[in-house]
């Protein structure tokens, strides 16, 4: 089996013999996913490759402050002038968490699969999985350095939100001493940490309040407390104007409850179709949960798109989550 230094030359020497790439992350970008499209975009321009960066749907408007985020199509409202034959997928799970994107392949396409989820089964021809590596950017720092590239501020500020995204602002298990000497690197770069902390941490739109007070409302927890969920609704999302980004953390709010072991977020799609993301306390490995409902994830942060009648749905998410306790 070859070592994740192994893995970085393999995936140095992909990009330098190929041209001409598709860079996407998975759908309903997070911080990680974006800054990590936008890490290899800027790679890739200092090689003086040809790129095209792409994702399912729009980038969460906090997040234009990075470099080359304006480049980022959405694959929603634009068709593919053509097929790529060379595929950069970041921060993707498994193959399906592309999306839509994927009619942007070749049939005969190769990939490089660079991502930190312990539940990535190696789709690519070429594969960097570092599933003990805090985010996808702390990889795409080391391939950087693997390049021999000479960093500024506008990668440093993309790989720095990675980073501090994944890690909830330094405060998850997944921070290392590595993560804070990379950290000290890049505010060396000029990022400036405390702006960016507030506009990724701390600010919150109005919809986002608003999808939050409702959420709050629906909060149910299990008779020895060690489960606890929220439910959003589509009219719950219309109601507020709230988009998918104004999802995050909510789910941080279940989980954060004294005594809860796991935290779970529903989010109805339709009457047959709902999106379970859990958070766990450590106790509990909700990656192992969520593929059994056919999703991934980590052992803390994971997710599950689940078909069946929602509300029945919910009882035996909740039914599977008290096995493990």
């Amino acid at each position: 089996m070859q070592t994740y230094e192994q893995a970085l030359q393999q995936g140095k020497e992909f990009l330098l013999e190929h041209d001409d790439f598709l860079i996407v992350s998975h759908v309903q970008p997070d911080g990680d996913a974006v800054s990590s499209t936008v890490m290899v975009g800027w790679l890739l321009s200092c090689l003086g490759k040809k790129f095209t960066m792409i994702n399912e749907g729009p980038i969460p408007p906090r997040m234009h402050y990075m470099w080359g985020t304006s480049q980022i199509l959405n694959g929603t409202v634009t068709e593919p002038p053509k097929t790529y034959e060379h595929v950069i997928c970041v921060d993707c799970a498994d193959y399906e968490r592309v999306g839509r994107v994927k009619h942007w392949f070749a049939e005969e396409k190769q990939i490089l699969n660079i991502d930190h989820h312990p539940t990535n089964n190696g789709y690519g021809k070429v594969n960097i999985i570092k599933d003990d590596a805090a985010a996808t950017a702390e990889i795409l720092y080391d391939l950087i350095e693997v390049m021999g590239l000479t960093w500024d501020k506008d990668v440093a500020t993309a790989a720095y939100t990675g980073i501090l995204t994944d890690t909830g602002g330094f405060r998850y298990s997944s921070t290392s001493p590595k993560i804070m000497e990379m950290a000290s690197s890049l505010l060396k770069h000029g990022v400036n940490g405390p702006e960016l902390a507030e506009i990724l941490l701390e600010q919150m739109t109005f919809p986002q309040l608003q999808v939050l007070t409702k959420a709050l409302t629906t909060l149910q927890l299990t008779e020895d407390r060690k489960i606890a969920w929220v439910i959003v609704t589509p009219q719950d999302m219309e109601d507020c104007g709230a988009a998918n980004d104004d999802l995050e953390g909510i789910v941080n709010y279940p989980r954060n409850i004294q005594g809860v072991e796991v935290g779970i977020l529903f989010k109805v799609i339709s009457d047959e179709v709902i999106k379970a993301s859990f958070r766990s306390n450590g106790r509990i490995d909700v990656a192992a949960l969520a593929k059994d409902f056919g999703g991934g994830g980590h052992t803390r942060a994971a997710g599950a798109r689940v078909e069946g009648p929602w509300m029945e749905t919910v009882k035996q998410v909740v039914e599977r989550v008290k096995k493990e306790l």
